[in-house]
Protein backbone atom coordinates (compact mmCIF):
# COMPACT_ATOMS: atom_id res chain seq x y z
CA UNK A 1 0.00 0.00 0.00
CA UNK A 2 1.30 3.45 -0.80
CA UNK A 3 -0.05 6.67 0.55
CA UNK A 4 1.08 10.21 -0.17
CA UNK A 5 3.99 11.10 2.10
CA UNK A 6 3.37 13.22 5.17
CA UNK A 7 3.17 16.89 4.23
CA UNK A 8 1.76 16.30 0.73
CA UNK A 9 -0.57 19.02 -0.50
CA UNK A 10 -4.07 17.74 0.29
CA UNK A 11 -5.71 19.03 -2.87
CA UNK A 12 -8.46 17.09 -4.63
CA UNK A 13 -7.66 13.53 -5.49
CA UNK A 14 -9.79 13.81 -8.62
CA UNK A 15 -12.08 16.42 -10.08
CA UNK A 16 -15.72 15.45 -9.78
CA UNK A 17 -16.40 15.95 -13.48
CA UNK A 18 -12.85 15.60 -14.82
CA UNK A 19 -12.19 13.43 -17.86
CA UNK A 20 -10.64 10.10 -17.04
CA UNK A 21 -11.59 10.21 -13.34
CA UNK A 22 -11.00 6.90 -11.51
CA UNK A 23 -14.12 4.79 -11.24
CA UNK A 24 -15.68 2.83 -8.42
CA UNK A 25 -16.16 -0.94 -8.37
CA UNK A 26 -18.43 -1.83 -11.27
CA UNK A 27 -17.08 0.82 -13.64
CA UNK A 28 -19.50 3.70 -12.97
CA UNK A 29 -18.61 7.19 -11.77
CA UNK A 30 -17.03 7.53 -8.32
CA UNK A 31 -19.57 7.08 -5.53
CA UNK A 32 -20.20 9.63 -2.78
CA UNK A 33 -20.85 8.19 0.67
CA UNK A 34 -21.58 9.74 4.03
CA UNK A 35 -18.64 7.77 5.45
CA UNK A 36 -15.87 5.51 4.26
CA UNK A 37 -14.61 3.25 7.03
CA UNK A 38 -11.15 1.73 6.67
CA UNK A 39 -10.79 -1.53 8.57
CA UNK A 40 -13.35 -4.29 9.08
CA UNK A 41 -12.31 -5.40 12.54
CA UNK A 42 -14.34 -4.99 15.72
CA UNK A 43 -14.42 -1.18 15.68
CA UNK A 44 -14.91 -0.81 11.93
CA UNK A 45 -17.69 -3.38 11.64
CA UNK A 46 -19.58 -2.05 14.64
CA UNK A 47 -19.26 1.56 13.51
CA UNK A 48 -20.43 0.67 10.01
CA UNK A 49 -23.46 -1.21 11.32
CA UNK A 50 -24.43 1.53 13.76
CA UNK A 51 -23.96 4.38 11.28
CA UNK A 52 -25.75 2.48 8.53
CA UNK A 53 -28.68 1.76 10.82
CA UNK A 54 -28.89 5.50 11.52
CA UNK A 55 -29.35 6.21 7.82
CA UNK A 56 -25.79 6.89 6.72
CA UNK A 57 -24.50 5.70 3.36
CA UNK A 58 -21.43 3.70 4.41
CA UNK A 59 -18.61 2.02 2.51
CA UNK A 60 -16.46 -0.43 4.49
CA UNK A 61 -12.99 -1.21 3.08
CA UNK A 62 -10.56 -3.87 4.26
CA UNK A 63 -7.47 -5.46 2.71
CA UNK A 64 -7.88 -8.90 4.29
CA UNK A 65 -9.51 -11.90 2.67
CA UNK A 66 -10.78 -13.25 6.00
CA UNK A 67 -12.97 -10.90 7.97
CA UNK A 68 -12.22 -9.81 11.55
CA UNK A 69 -9.44 -12.31 12.23
CA UNK A 70 -8.60 -10.71 15.57
CA UNK A 71 -12.13 -11.36 16.79
CA UNK A 72 -11.98 -14.93 15.50
CA UNK A 73 -8.78 -15.87 17.36
CA UNK A 74 -9.50 -13.96 20.57
CA UNK A 75 -10.36 -15.67 23.82
CA UNK A 76 -9.18 -19.04 22.60
CA UNK A 77 -11.66 -18.82 19.73
CA UNK A 78 -14.57 -17.74 21.91
CA UNK A 79 -14.02 -13.97 21.95
CA UNK A 80 -13.78 -12.28 25.33
CA UNK A 81 -16.02 -9.50 24.02
CA UNK A 82 -16.32 -7.28 27.12
CA UNK A 83 -15.84 -7.13 30.89
CA UNK A 84 -18.56 -6.50 33.46
CA UNK A 85 -16.08 -5.08 35.98
CA UNK A 86 -15.50 -1.93 33.94
CA UNK A 87 -16.39 0.97 36.23
CA UNK A 88 -18.52 3.33 34.14
CA UNK A 89 -17.94 6.10 36.70
CA UNK A 90 -14.16 5.84 36.25
CA UNK A 91 -13.61 3.67 33.17
CA UNK A 92 -10.11 5.02 32.62
CA UNK A 93 -8.95 2.89 35.58
CA UNK A 94 -8.74 -0.11 33.25
CA UNK A 95 -7.04 1.72 30.39
CA UNK A 96 -3.64 3.17 29.55
CA UNK A 97 -3.12 6.38 27.59
CA UNK A 98 -0.93 9.46 27.58
CA UNK A 99 -4.22 11.31 28.08
CA UNK A 100 -5.92 8.96 30.56
CA UNK A 101 -9.26 10.74 30.95
CA UNK A 102 -9.99 10.82 27.22
CA UNK A 103 -11.70 7.42 27.09
CA UNK A 104 -14.16 8.26 29.89
CA UNK A 105 -16.76 9.89 27.62
CA UNK A 106 -17.17 7.07 25.10
CA UNK A 107 -16.92 4.26 27.66
CA UNK A 108 -19.47 5.82 30.00
CA UNK A 109 -21.95 6.38 27.14
CA UNK A 110 -21.67 2.87 25.69
CA UNK A 111 -21.16 0.40 28.51
CA UNK A 112 -20.61 -3.36 28.65
CA UNK A 113 -24.30 -3.77 29.43
CA UNK A 114 -25.24 -1.92 26.25
CA UNK A 115 -23.25 -4.43 24.21
CA UNK A 116 -24.62 -7.39 26.20
CA UNK A 117 -28.17 -6.16 25.52
CA UNK A 118 -27.45 -6.16 21.78
CA UNK A 119 -26.11 -9.70 21.62
CA UNK A 120 -28.81 -11.04 23.93
CA UNK A 121 -31.43 -9.74 21.51
CA UNK A 122 -29.65 -11.73 18.78
CA UNK A 123 -29.63 -14.89 20.89
CA UNK A 124 -25.85 -15.13 21.17
CA UNK A 125 -25.15 -17.32 24.19
CA UNK A 126 -22.36 -16.26 26.53
CA UNK A 127 -20.90 -16.92 29.95
CA UNK A 128 -18.82 -15.11 32.55
CA UNK A 129 -15.38 -16.30 33.54
CA UNK A 130 -12.65 -14.89 35.76
CA UNK A 131 -13.02 -11.26 36.93
CA UNK A 132 -16.02 -10.22 34.88
CA UNK A 133 -14.78 -11.53 31.53
CA UNK A 134 -17.61 -12.43 29.13
CA UNK A 135 -17.09 -15.07 26.41
CA UNK A 136 -19.26 -16.58 23.71
CA UNK A 137 -20.53 -20.03 24.67
CA UNK A 138 -19.87 -21.45 21.23
CA UNK A 139 -17.37 -19.54 19.08
CA UNK A 140 -16.11 -16.07 18.27
CA UNK A 141 -17.58 -16.49 14.79
CA UNK A 142 -21.00 -15.82 16.38
CA UNK A 143 -19.93 -12.21 16.97
CA UNK A 144 -18.46 -11.86 13.47
CA UNK A 145 -21.57 -13.24 11.76
CA UNK A 146 -23.80 -11.00 13.85
CA UNK A 147 -21.76 -7.91 12.92
CA UNK A 148 -21.85 -8.93 9.25
CA UNK A 149 -25.62 -9.36 9.41
CA UNK A 150 -26.02 -5.96 11.07
CA UNK A 151 -23.96 -4.32 8.32
CA UNK A 152 -25.98 -6.07 5.61
CA UNK A 153 -29.26 -5.06 7.20
CA UNK A 154 -28.06 -1.45 7.39
CA UNK A 155 -27.14 -1.38 3.69
CA UNK A 156 -23.40 -1.06 4.26
CA UNK A 157 -21.37 -1.58 1.10
CA UNK A 158 -18.17 -3.57 1.42
CA UNK A 159 -15.02 -3.68 -0.70
CA UNK A 160 -12.87 -6.62 0.35
CA UNK A 161 -10.15 -7.59 -0.22
CA UNK A 162 -9.26 -4.09 -1.27
CA UNK A 163 -5.95 -2.22 -1.08
CA UNK A 164 -5.91 1.49 -0.28
CA UNK A 165 -3.61 3.30 -2.69
CA UNK A 166 -4.14 6.98 -1.96
CA UNK A 167 -6.21 9.24 0.26
CA UNK A 168 -6.80 12.93 -0.15
CA UNK A 169 -9.25 15.73 0.44
CA UNK A 170 -11.82 16.41 -2.30
CA UNK A 171 -14.51 18.91 -3.17
CA UNK A 172 -17.60 17.66 -4.96
CA UNK A 173 -20.60 19.89 -5.75
CA UNK A 174 -19.42 22.37 -3.12
CA UNK A 175 -19.18 19.59 -0.53
CA UNK A 176 -15.81 18.86 1.05
CA UNK A 177 -14.73 15.38 1.96
CA UNK A 178 -12.22 12.63 1.26
CA UNK A 179 -11.28 10.64 -1.80
CA UNK A 180 -10.00 7.11 -1.39
CA UNK A 181 -8.35 5.50 -4.41
CA UNK A 182 -8.13 1.74 -4.07
CA UNK A 183 -7.42 -1.41 -6.02
CA UNK A 184 -11.19 -1.61 -6.58
CA UNK A 185 -11.62 1.96 -7.79
CA UNK A 186 -12.30 5.32 -6.15
CA UNK A 187 -14.93 6.42 -3.65
CA UNK A 188 -15.60 9.79 -2.02
CA UNK A 189 -17.17 10.53 1.35
CA UNK A 190 -17.98 13.41 3.64
CA UNK A 191 -16.17 11.56 6.42
CA UNK A 192 -13.29 9.13 6.64
CA UNK A 193 -13.14 6.75 9.62
CA UNK A 194 -9.82 5.04 10.32
CA UNK A 195 -10.38 1.74 12.14
CA UNK A 196 -7.28 -0.04 10.88
CA UNK A 197 -6.06 -1.39 14.22
CA UNK A 198 -2.46 -1.51 15.39
CA UNK A 199 0.70 -3.44 14.65
CA UNK A 200 0.01 -6.52 16.74
CA UNK A 201 -0.13 -9.96 15.10
CA UNK A 202 1.09 -9.10 11.60
CA UNK A 203 0.49 -12.66 10.38
CA UNK A 204 -3.26 -11.95 10.37
CA UNK A 205 -2.86 -8.70 8.47
CA UNK A 206 -1.82 -5.94 10.87
CA UNK A 207 -0.23 -2.94 9.12
CA UNK A 208 0.78 0.65 9.89
CA UNK A 209 -1.82 2.14 7.52
CA UNK A 210 -3.65 4.06 10.24
CA UNK A 211 -0.47 5.70 11.47
CA UNK A 212 0.50 6.69 7.93
CA UNK A 213 -2.89 8.31 7.43
CA UNK A 214 -2.44 10.22 10.69
CA UNK A 215 0.97 11.47 9.57
CA UNK A 216 -0.37 12.50 6.18
CA UNK A 217 -2.93 14.80 7.78
CA UNK A 218 -0.63 16.10 10.50
CA UNK A 219 -2.31 14.21 13.34
CA UNK A 220 0.24 13.58 16.14
CA UNK A 221 1.13 10.09 17.28
CA UNK A 222 2.23 8.59 20.58
CA UNK A 223 5.12 6.13 20.12
CA UNK A 224 3.92 2.58 19.59
CA UNK A 225 5.14 -0.60 21.29
CA UNK A 226 3.80 -4.13 21.83
CA UNK A 227 1.24 -4.53 24.62
CA UNK A 228 -0.26 -7.52 26.45
CA UNK A 229 2.84 -9.41 25.39
CA UNK A 230 5.06 -12.16 26.87
CA UNK A 231 8.41 -11.03 28.29
CA UNK A 232 11.75 -12.61 27.45
CA UNK A 233 15.15 -12.99 29.16
CA UNK A 234 18.65 -13.47 27.83
CA UNK A 235 19.51 -17.14 27.36
CA UNK A 236 22.20 -17.30 30.05
CA UNK A 237 20.13 -15.82 32.87
CA UNK A 238 17.08 -17.89 31.93
CA UNK A 239 18.88 -21.21 31.69
CA UNK A 240 17.99 -22.33 35.25
CA UNK A 241 14.28 -21.95 34.43
CA UNK A 242 14.07 -23.36 30.89
CA UNK A 243 12.89 -26.73 32.19
CA UNK A 244 9.95 -25.02 33.91
CA UNK A 245 8.27 -24.28 30.55
CA UNK A 246 4.55 -25.00 30.85
CA UNK A 247 4.44 -24.55 34.63
CA UNK A 248 1.81 -22.06 35.87
CA UNK A 249 0.91 -20.68 39.29
CA UNK A 250 -0.96 -17.70 40.77
CA UNK A 251 1.28 -14.78 41.76
CA UNK A 252 1.19 -11.10 42.52
CA UNK A 253 3.40 -9.27 40.05
CA UNK A 254 4.39 -5.61 40.12
CA UNK A 255 6.60 -2.95 38.61
CA UNK A 256 7.53 0.44 40.01
CA UNK A 257 7.50 1.63 43.59
CA UNK A 258 5.47 3.89 45.83
CA UNK A 259 2.68 5.74 44.03
CA UNK A 260 4.10 4.53 40.72
CA UNK A 261 3.72 0.86 41.67
CA UNK A 262 1.36 -1.21 39.53
CA UNK A 263 0.44 -4.75 40.57
CA UNK A 264 -1.75 -7.58 39.34
CA UNK A 265 -2.88 -10.83 41.00
CA UNK A 266 -3.00 -13.30 38.13
CA UNK A 267 -1.54 -16.58 36.86
CA UNK A 268 2.10 -16.71 35.75
CA UNK A 269 3.29 -19.08 33.01
CA UNK A 270 6.89 -20.13 32.44
CA UNK A 271 8.04 -20.49 28.80
CA UNK A 272 11.26 -21.61 27.15
CA UNK A 273 12.25 -17.97 26.56
CA UNK A 274 10.76 -16.24 29.58
CA UNK A 275 7.41 -15.55 31.19
CA UNK A 276 3.85 -15.31 29.95
CA UNK A 277 0.32 -15.89 31.24
CA UNK A 278 -2.22 -13.29 32.35
CA UNK A 279 0.08 -11.84 35.03
CA UNK A 280 2.81 -11.06 32.51
CA UNK A 281 0.46 -9.85 29.79
CA UNK A 282 -1.09 -7.40 32.23
CA UNK A 283 2.18 -6.08 33.64
CA UNK A 284 3.79 -5.83 30.18
CA UNK A 285 1.67 -2.75 29.47
CA UNK A 286 3.44 -0.97 32.34
CA UNK A 287 6.90 -2.51 32.00
CA UNK A 288 9.68 -0.47 30.42
CA UNK A 289 13.11 -1.72 29.32
CA UNK A 290 15.45 -2.07 32.27
CA UNK A 291 12.69 -2.24 34.90
CA UNK A 292 12.73 -5.24 37.26
CA UNK A 293 9.63 -7.32 37.85
CA UNK A 294 8.81 -8.08 41.48
CA UNK A 295 6.98 -11.38 41.90
CA UNK A 296 5.30 -12.68 45.04
CA UNK A 297 5.21 -16.44 44.53
CA UNK A 298 2.93 -17.01 47.54
CA UNK A 299 0.54 -14.05 47.49
CA UNK A 300 -1.63 -13.59 50.55
CA UNK A 301 0.54 -15.80 52.72
CA UNK A 302 2.78 -14.85 55.66
CA UNK A 303 5.87 -16.68 54.42
CA UNK A 304 8.19 -15.69 57.33
CA UNK A 305 5.67 -17.09 59.83
CA UNK A 306 5.12 -20.17 57.68
CA UNK A 307 8.84 -20.99 57.64
CA UNK A 308 9.34 -20.33 61.35
CA UNK A 309 6.40 -22.58 62.18
CA UNK A 310 7.80 -25.33 59.95
CA UNK A 311 11.14 -24.99 61.71
CA UNK A 312 9.45 -25.81 64.99
CA UNK A 313 7.47 -28.78 63.70
CA UNK A 314 9.41 -30.38 60.85
CA UNK A 315 12.75 -31.95 60.05
CA UNK A 316 12.20 -31.90 56.27
CA UNK A 317 14.81 -30.48 53.97
CA UNK A 318 14.16 -26.78 53.38
CA UNK A 319 13.58 -27.36 49.65
CA UNK A 320 10.93 -29.98 50.47
CA UNK A 321 9.17 -27.64 52.89
CA UNK A 322 8.93 -25.09 50.10
CA UNK A 323 7.71 -27.81 47.72
CA UNK A 324 4.69 -28.21 50.01
CA UNK A 325 3.63 -24.68 49.02
CA UNK A 326 5.18 -24.15 45.59
CA UNK A 327 5.30 -26.43 42.54
CA UNK A 328 8.10 -28.94 43.16
CA UNK A 329 9.98 -28.07 39.97
CA UNK A 330 9.91 -24.37 40.86
CA UNK A 331 11.17 -24.98 44.39
CA UNK A 332 14.02 -27.07 43.01
CA UNK A 333 14.90 -24.46 40.37
CA UNK A 334 14.94 -21.70 42.97
CA UNK A 335 17.16 -23.81 45.18
CA UNK A 336 19.71 -24.38 42.44
CA UNK A 337 23.06 -25.28 43.99
CA UNK A 338 22.43 -23.39 47.22
CA UNK A 339 23.45 -25.85 49.94
CA UNK A 340 21.24 -24.07 52.44
CA UNK A 341 18.15 -25.40 50.68
CA UNK A 342 19.45 -28.96 51.15
CA UNK A 343 19.64 -28.66 54.93
CA UNK A 344 16.89 -29.72 57.31
CA UNK A 345 14.74 -26.69 58.06
CA UNK A 346 15.30 -27.02 61.82
CA UNK A 347 19.03 -26.50 61.12
CA UNK A 348 18.57 -23.27 59.13
CA UNK A 349 19.16 -19.97 61.03
CA UNK A 350 16.21 -17.67 61.46
CA UNK A 351 17.97 -14.87 59.55
CA UNK A 352 18.49 -17.19 56.61
CA UNK A 353 14.80 -18.11 56.66
CA UNK A 354 13.89 -14.43 56.68
CA UNK A 355 16.09 -13.84 53.61
CA UNK A 356 14.46 -16.79 51.90
CA UNK A 357 10.97 -15.48 52.67
CA UNK A 358 11.96 -12.13 51.20
CA UNK A 359 13.14 -13.81 48.01
CA UNK A 360 9.95 -15.82 47.65
CA UNK A 361 7.72 -12.82 48.12
CA UNK A 362 9.93 -10.29 46.34
CA UNK A 363 11.57 -12.32 43.59
CA UNK A 364 13.18 -9.79 41.25
CA UNK A 365 13.79 -10.49 37.59
CA UNK A 366 14.69 -8.03 34.83
CA UNK A 367 13.46 -9.03 31.36
CA UNK A 368 15.64 -8.35 28.35
CA UNK A 369 12.69 -7.63 26.07
CA UNK A 370 9.33 -8.85 24.77
CA UNK A 371 8.11 -11.34 22.18
CA UNK A 372 7.22 -8.33 20.02
CA UNK A 373 4.24 -7.65 17.82
CA UNK A 374 4.14 -11.26 16.62
CA UNK A 375 2.81 -12.34 20.05
CA UNK A 376 1.38 -9.03 21.33
CA UNK A 377 -2.39 -8.89 21.70
CA UNK A 378 -2.53 -5.10 21.32
CA UNK A 379 -0.46 -2.07 20.36
CA UNK A 380 0.28 0.57 22.98
CA UNK A 381 0.38 4.17 21.77
CA UNK A 382 -1.10 5.40 18.50
CA UNK A 383 -3.08 8.45 17.49
CA UNK A 384 -2.67 11.10 20.16
CA UNK A 385 -6.06 11.57 21.81
CA UNK A 386 -5.33 15.25 22.40
CA UNK A 387 -5.95 15.67 18.69
CA UNK A 388 -9.41 14.04 18.89
CA UNK A 389 -12.81 14.93 20.28
CA UNK A 390 -13.61 12.59 23.15
CA UNK A 391 -17.27 12.94 22.23
CA UNK A 392 -17.04 11.94 18.57
CA UNK A 393 -13.49 10.64 17.84
CA UNK A 394 -13.18 13.33 15.15
CA UNK A 395 -9.88 15.15 14.61
CA UNK A 396 -10.23 18.64 16.00
CA UNK A 397 -7.99 20.15 13.31
CA UNK A 398 -9.11 17.95 10.39
CA UNK A 399 -12.92 17.97 10.04
CA UNK A 400 -14.47 14.74 8.88
CA UNK A 401 -11.48 12.56 9.81
CA UNK A 402 -12.12 10.06 12.63
CA UNK A 403 -9.95 7.47 14.40
CA UNK A 404 -11.45 4.63 16.45
CA UNK A 405 -10.38 1.41 18.14
CA UNK A 406 -6.83 0.16 18.58
CA UNK A 407 -5.23 2.74 16.27
CA UNK A 408 -5.95 5.32 18.99
CA UNK A 409 -3.69 5.76 22.05
CA UNK A 410 -6.11 3.94 24.37
CA UNK A 411 -5.16 0.43 25.53
CA UNK A 412 -7.18 -1.68 27.91
CA UNK A 413 -6.25 -4.35 30.41
CA UNK A 414 -6.46 -8.01 29.51
CA UNK A 415 -9.95 -9.44 29.80
CA UNK A 416 -12.31 -7.87 27.24
CA UNK A 417 -11.49 -4.21 27.88
CA UNK A 418 -9.96 -3.62 24.45
CA UNK A 419 -13.05 -4.96 22.71
CA UNK A 420 -15.17 -2.69 24.87
CA UNK A 421 -13.07 0.26 23.72
CA UNK A 422 -13.64 -0.84 20.12
CA UNK A 423 -17.43 -0.94 20.63
CA UNK A 424 -17.56 2.31 22.61
CA UNK A 425 -15.33 4.39 20.34
CA UNK A 426 -17.16 3.04 17.28
CA UNK A 427 -20.52 3.90 18.80
CA UNK A 428 -19.38 7.45 19.62
CA UNK A 429 -18.18 7.89 16.03
CA UNK A 430 -21.37 6.42 14.54
CA UNK A 431 -23.49 8.81 16.58
CA UNK A 432 -21.45 11.75 15.26
CA UNK A 433 -21.77 10.49 11.67
CA UNK A 434 -25.54 10.24 12.07
CA UNK A 435 -25.75 13.82 13.38
CA UNK A 436 -23.60 15.00 10.48
CA UNK A 437 -25.86 13.14 8.03
CA UNK A 438 -28.98 14.84 9.44
CA UNK A 439 -27.31 18.27 9.29
CA UNK A 440 -26.20 17.73 5.69
CA UNK A 441 -29.69 16.60 4.67
CA UNK A 442 -31.26 19.63 6.31
CA UNK A 443 -28.79 21.97 4.60
CA UNK A 444 -29.58 20.54 1.17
Amino acid sequence: MSLPPAGKDNSSLVEASGAGAPTQRGGSDPAWFDAIILGAGAAGLFCAAQAGAAGCRVLLIDHARRLAEKIRISGGGRCNFTNRELDTRAPQRHFISDNPNFCRSALSRFTPQHFVDLIERQGIAYHEKHKGQLFCDHRAQDIIEWLQAQCAAAGVQSWRPCTVLEIDTVTHQAQSGYGVRTSEGTAWASSLVVATGGLSIPKIGATDLGYRIARQFGVPLVAQRPGLVPLTFDAASWQPYVELAGLALPVEISVGAGRQRTAFLEDLLFTHRGLSGPAILQISNYWQAGMPLVIDLLPGQDVPALLLEAKQTSRKLLVNVLADHLPVRLAQALAGEDVLWQRAIDQVPDKALARLAERIQHWQLTPSGTEGYAKAEVTLGGVDTRALSSRSMECTQQPGLYFIGEVVDVTGWLGGYNFQWAWASAHACAEALAVQRVAATAAS
